[in-house]
């Protein structure tokens, strides 16, 4: 099995139970405490690319940076958006759970599973 890599975030409780279940399928995965090494862009792209999602999907938009740094202006340009993010990475949907060429948004954290299976 290729390696996993979680980004992770150890104050939420989703990325607390992903990673619980990894470890319960006796997977080690990388952590990747994203909050402390935010990705840069290069890194979001090749992120974006293996979830099959765009930076927008991955906006948490209940947060009060997503408001108050205008993020819900339709109108940003994305390269705006990506120096935004990599700035306040707390703005990024998390666990992020990473193998090989795919990747998944584990919300639920069940959805992890699905890497496993394959």
């Amino acid at each position: 099995m290729e390696p996993i890599t979680i980004y992770y975030n150890p104050n939420c409780s989703k990325s607390r139970a992903t990673l619980a279940l990894l470890e319960e399928n006796d997977v080690s995965p990388e952590i990747i405490y994203y909050l402390d090494t935010p990705p840069d862009k290069q890194q979001l792209i090749a992120l974006l690319k293996k979830l099959n999602l765009s930076l927008r999907d991955i906006l948490r938009k209940g947060e009060p940076d997503y408001v108050d740094l205008g993020l819900d202006d339709e109108t940003l340009s994305e390269e705006i958006i990506f120096d935004l993010v990599s700035k306040h990475p707390l703005l990024i949907q998390r666990p992020i759970v990473v193998q090989g060429d795919k990747a998944i948004l584990a919300r639920p954290p069940e959805a992890v599973l699905a890497l496993l299976q394959d």
